[in-house]
């Protein structure tokens, strides 16, 4: 056993760049799979609904640990072996891809019917439509649902440790299984969550904001 200091302080506070590339990586891939998703949530052919249904229901209605091992033990079950880090990124991309898909599915759908019909009268394609009209004031409603999943996100890195993937729950479990000292080390874990944490809720909350008072500018005035 040997005492927490600053060495092993700083051993946690490495693993947050793990953490936070593992974050950024999931939502980019899964953001780039969310679009999919909610593109064809919405769109006319229902056959595309349906998959995309199914693929939200599958990876929301199964734990995101279980989706994990199935990336990291399932692979290499049928002859593809990949390390923690691909695995991890694997999982949470293809989780973040069903939740965001919703997410902004749903702000998609907030938009008034109206809207398309106007586009149409114009005679907008539906892709045209979606593109100019639809998406970007989706884009307003979608803003603090997204963050705040991205919050999520970030702290369910944290079951990639069971995999052996070394993100700051990780880094905490080796200090602690050396150092004895689980609060001590748990707590500076927790510490370090909320410094990922609460500058993107603060941030979502102000860009909401921007983003509110834009949008009442630009409504036209009342005759």
């Amino acid at each position: 056993m040997r005492p927490f200091g600053p060495t092993e302080l700083f051993f946690i506070i490495a693993a947050l760049r793990w953490t936070a590339a593992l974050s950024l990586g999931a939502l980019l891939l899964g953001g780039i799979g969310g679009v999919l998703v909610a593109v064809a949530r919405v769109q006319p052919a229902r056959w595309l609904r349906w998959i995309a249904i199914g693929f939200i229901e599958l990876f929301q209605d199964t734990p995101l640990l279980l989706q994990l091992f199935v990336a990291f033990f399932g692979l290499g079950i049928i002859g593809i072996n990949v390390d923690a880090w691909t695995a991890a990124m694997i999982a949470l991309s293809l989780h973040t891809a069903a939740f965001l898909g919703e997410i902004w599915r749903g702000s998609l759908e907030a938009i008034p019917a109206t809207q398309w019909e106007a586009s149409r009268a114009l005679s907008l394609t539906w892709v045209q439509t979606l593109r100019l009209v639809i998406m970007p004031q989706a884009a307003r409603i979608s803003v603090a649902p997204t963050v705040g999943f991205l919050v999520q996100l970030i702290k369910g890195t944290s079951v990639t440790a069971l995999i052996g993937f070394l993100e700051i729950t990780r880094a905490g479990q080796l200090v602690s299984n050396v150092t004895l000292q689980p609060f001590t080390v748990y707590s500076v874990v927790a510490g370090l969550y909320v410094l990922l944490c609460w500058p993107l809720s603060f941030a979502s909350q102000r860009l909401e904001s921007r983003l509110s008072i834009s949008t009442r500018r630009t409504e036209p005035r009342a005759a």
